[in-house]
């Protein structure tokens, strides 16, 4: 699909935040190895969907009712799926599930879309057979299609922490339902730290115990033999999503945009909102009514962004950067080129069809800011680009986005809050 986008006078009103994708992916996962669990608002897109669709094939069912998810779930013991789960593009549902596989008493194949098939796994697919499962990638290149053998029975072990926070998540996930218990020590620097608190934080609220220290980095101490007990969980509103109405509003003069339903949470990218307050930005935040408000007009100041802990933040940030006086950087990032696409070099491909004067290096964007025009530039098939080069065309008009289908993984509604705003957003017909 390719969308046109005018240059937009004004965006004004009062929208929900999406429920949050991290929080609604952790939620179906916890509550497919518990008993018995109610998911109040949780997230329907093209991702969580994929990792329903996982849980019910280790043996959870998941029946959606009104805005809920009614979930009966494996009780810590996961089946041999009768056929191979397809994570679609979903790098977290492929992680979680082909950590949960190594608990089952059989084999599991897993696979995704072509794009999920280039995705590293090896630092994964080590520790399960350091573990005691048996995982290999059918190609011998760390990718998927990835084959998993139950056995985990926990141990001491390592994993680089330095690629994917998602590795993290899915060991801390299934090895408190390994027969022994589990010392998971990261080695490198650990990105997406806010990600695994997360985790930790579902976790607890599932019952679930994992002891953390810091020693010349981390280490989680995970006892084995527990048990899941998610009974009831709300899903909180999304900060990433969120990020591109908030930074809309701060580069259109005559804007005013309240977003609702985002409270204080573990979400990383809650630092949006400081990100804007340090670019310039007429930005307050009722965090007691969940409501952030931003107004346009003022002009943005060019920073320096740590994406270390925040890479989903960085093509909003970088488009920030396209209108903002002065140069910004956004380094620590080489980890933000192992997602849906390398969107380091995505963004330094696209951007600058629109007159953004950036260089691109191993591991940071430095961005020049300036006026913006309008071009045809490609969406990479990427949900995060794609909502990007939005919010750059609504600035400078006249642009012409495609793969714009895939707002669908992370934020289905995307287009039509924005057209609901005032955006000057319409979809071009097929020919």
């Amino acid at each position: 699909m390719r969308v046109s986008i005018n240059k937009s006078s004004s965006i004004k009103g009062e929208v929900f935040a999406p429920p949050s994708k991290s929080y609604t992916h952790r939620a179906i996962t916890l509550a497919a190895l518990s008993e018995k669990t109610v998911i109040h608002r949780p997230l329907l897109s093209a991702d969580t969907l994929a990792t329903i669709q996982a849980s019910r094939m280790f043996g959870a069912s998941i029946e959606e009712k009104e805005n809920d998810l009614l979930v009966r779930g494996m009780n810590g013991k996961p089946r041999v799926p009768d056929d191979v789960i397809d994570a679609a593009n979903s790098g977290t549902t492929l992680r979680f599930m082909t950590a949960i596989a190594g608990l089952t008493d059989g084999i599991t194949v897993l696979t995704g879309d072509a794009s999920l098939r280039t995705r590293p796994n090896g630092p994964l697919l080590e520790v399960l057979n350091r573990l005691g499962a048996k995982a290999c990638s059918t190609r011998e290149n760390e990718r998927a299609p990835i084959v998993v053998k139950g056995g985990l029975k926990g141990s001491e072990v390592e994993i680089n922490g330095s690629i994917s926070s998602q590795f993290i998540s899915a060991l801390l996930i299934a090895c408190p339902l390994a027969e022994s218990s589990t010392t998971l020590s990261i080695i490198g620097k650990l990105k997406s730290r806010p990600y695994v608190d997360v985790t930790i934080e579902m976790l607890e609220l599932a019952g679930v115990k994992i002891n953390t220290e810091e020693n010349n980095g981390t280490r989680f101490i995970i006892p084995g033999k527990q048990k899941y007990n998610l009974k009831e969980y709300t899903v909180p509103g999304d900060f990433s999503s969120a990020s591109y109405l908030l930074a809309s509003a701060a580069m259109i003069e005559g804007s005013e945009v309240i977003v609702k339903n985002l409270f204080p949470s573990k979400q990383g990218d809650l630092v949006i909102i400081e990100t804007l307050e340090r670019m310039g930005a007429d930005i307050t935040w009722d965090r007691e009514a969940g409501k952030v408000t931003v107004r346009g007009g003022k002009n943005l100041k060019a920073i320096t962004f740590d994406a270390g802990a925040t890479p989903d933040l960085v093509p909003t940030v970088a488009v920030l950067a396209s209108v903002a006086e002065g140069t910004s950087r956004i380094e620590n990032a080489e980890h933000v080129r192992y997602k849906e696409t390398d969107r380091l070099h995505a963004l330094a491909t696209e951007l600058p069809k629109m007159g953004v004067q950036l260089k691109e290096k191993k591991d940071s964007l430095t961005i020049t800011g300036g006026p913006l025009h309008g071009a045809a530039v490609h969406g990479w098939h990427d949900h995060r680009i794609v909502m990007a080069l939005s919010m750059a065309g609504m600035v400078a008009g006249n642009t012409t986005i495609d793969t714009t289908e895939s707002v669908s993984i992370s934020y289905p509604d995307f287009f039509k809050d924005m057209h609901y705003l005032g955006a000057k957003i319409e979809e071009i017909p097929e020919e």
